[in-house]
């Protein structure tokens, strides 16, 4: 396995600790009950997000880029937090 392929891997594994932080922070799922799918797209999608909260609150700019460790967490609560309310909307019609 090369670099790129350990690059991959950190990335899965970042996303995944970012947006199974996200849940517990939320209250969704407890560590044994982890929506693994859900901390993977959260986490990936999050940091994301994140990155463009931090282009707008310390750059006044909007970026679209991967962000660091905090603004990824913060990032995937936002994204747990809509896709939670999504999901809880569409069970209740």
């Amino acid at each position: 396995m090369g670099a790129a392929g350990l690059i991959i891997i950190g990335v899965i594994l970042f996303g995944m600790i970012a947006g199974g932080i996200a849940q517990l922070v939320l209250g969704v799922s407890k560590v044994s009950t982890m929506d693994w799918s859900l901390a993977f797209f959260s986490g990936i999608i999050g940091s994301f997000v994140g990155g463009i909260l931090h282009g707008l609150i310390t750059q006044h700019r909007f970026v679209i880029e991967p962000s660091g460790l905090i603004f990824s967490i913060i990032g995937a609560i936002v994204v747990t937090a809509l896709w939670t309310w999504f999901k809880k909307s569409r069970a209740s019609h």
